[in-house]
């Protein structure tokens, strides 16, 4: 009973979340739809284009006779449903505002659903998935509605499903599947797969930690593990294990490579058609043709070429210490229109830095997908264009959430209230001026 009401909440809140940011935008991005047209054309028998697109689809390139899209066949499939509604006349152009508030609530039901798996309570998951879904830049930047956005919200919901379905409800086929709509929008989440792979095989054995700050197991802890729970950090001191209090059974190795063929499946399909599809684009498999869109590597935040080392100071001082602007007139105090501190706007992330954690080596995991994104990330030479905050780093915010999790204590401080409304409110202020004002324009 408890369950089904606590299913019903999740709902409500989802469809609550879906319905925001499906009204946040009055005038969503929806003509730069790359993805959406070449799904279209797909749908047709051709990837190419005869004739020229728009000009502000400048990332169409020429070649061999036809117009391609450099944009990965992963997010041109994510649009195929989509572009199914316009060819059976539902609809006339992308909805990308249909499509931001599917992807938010989605993505609001995968949070909720890892959170239900902590013994916290009921109003700290809730507002830790305010703070993902409302009080970071994917609220402003995913309501863009964009192709570039909307790859990153399905990337986002990959992730999240990913994890899910590898940690905390292990079904390694539906992970893997999710695994390849979140690389499929973005190609660096493929660097996390390792991390996946070491997940999905490992034999969780349950944890909690003492007064004393020991690590122990005791029978709470791991009843709470078999149930799908992380246990709670505030546990009261246990004894040792005993004789008869040992933790789940180490599955045989054919189960693991059963686990992991199974996970490999969709994101190995994916993979070799992606390969496939740069091929018939650019006749190589592994030529994705972001450096053939005309000027790009003339452009000077390419002055190294697309990635390089060299890159990494300015990128990570763009993603945390970009300070926000002083004009006039009002508002006045507005951020930059091209990247800004997340620190500033999403001031909670820093609760990540808590010690402590129920599982340790998820948490190790997590930082690691994190770093690993992060520094390619800040080896790219563009911080992302026109946006608010970083909104390359969506891609973390999945990982993020988890570390958040892990080093949460039970009770809701003041000041956490505090921090995660303030960013709440920031993140508001930001999309009503982006998107509901002319005070900012690229």
């Amino acid at each position: 009973m408890r369950e089904s009401l606590r299913s019903k909440q999740n709902l409500v809140l989802a469809l609550a979340a879906a319905l925001v940011y499906f009204f946040s935008n009055p005038k969503p991005s929806h003509f730069y739809d790359y993805t959406f047209r070449v799904a279209e054309n797909m749908l047709e028998g051709s990837i190419g284009f005869t004739e020229k697109p728009p000009s502000w689809l400048n990332e169409f390139v020429f070649f061999d006779g036809l117009w391609y899209s450099v944009f990965p066949f992963g997010s041109v499939v994510s649009m195929m449903p989509f572009a199914l509604l316009k060819a059976a006349g539902i609809v006339t152009e992308m909805p990308a505002a249909l499509i931001a508030g599917l992807l938010a609530g989605a993505i609001c039901l995968f949070l909720l659903a890892i959170g239900s798996r902590y013994e916290l309570p009921a109003s700290r998951i809730f507002l830790m998935t305010c703070g993902i879904l409302f009080g970071t830049f994917v609220w402003t930047n995913l309501t863009f509605g964009g192709a570039w956005q909307l790859a990153l919200g399905f990337a986002m919901l990959g992730e999240l499903g990913a994890i899910y379905f590898t940690v905390f409800d292990r079904r390694p086929l539906l992970a893997g599947a999710f695994f390849a709509l979140a690389f499929g929008n973005r190609t660096e989440v493929l660097l996390t797969a390792p991390i996946y792979f070491y997940l999905m095989v490992r034999n969780a054995e349950p944890t909690a930690l003492t007064g004393s700050g020991k690590t122990i197991l005791s029978r709470t802890s791991i009843s709470a593990v078999e149930s799908g729970k992380r246990p709670a950090m505030n546990c009261a001191p246990q004894n040792s294990l005993g004789d008869g209090d040992m933790p789940p059974p180490y599955a045989g190795s054919s189960s693991l490579v059963g686990r992991l063929a199974l996970f490999c499946g969709v994101p190995f399909i994916l993979g070799v058609a992606t390969l496939v599809f740069n091929y018939v684009r650019f006749n190589s498999i592994t030529d994705f043709g972001y450096a053939r869109i005309p000027g790009v590597l003339n452009e000077p935040w390419y002055n190294y070429g697309i990635f390089s080392w060299r890159y990494i100071p300015r990128q990570a001082w763009e993603m945390l210490l970009k300070l926000w602007e002083v004009r006039g007139p009002f508002p006045y105090i507005v951020p930059n229109g091209f990247s800004s501190s997340i620190l500033l706007s999403s001031p909670f992330v820093l609760f990540a830095l808590r010690f402590g954690a129920r599982d340790k080596v998820l948490k190790y995991c997590a930082w690691a997908a994190i770093g690993i994104m992060t520094v390619l990330l800040w080896m790219h030479g563009n911080s992302g264009g026109w946006q608010f905050g970083y909104r390359y780093w969506m891609v973390c915010l999945p990982w993020l959430f988890v570390i958040l999790l892990e080093s949460a204590p039970k009770k809701l401080s003041s000041f956490e209230w505090v921090v995660y409304i303030f960013s709440i409110l920031v993140n508001a202020y930001a999309t009503w001026l982006f998107h509901w004002t002319s005070y900012l324009r690229p």
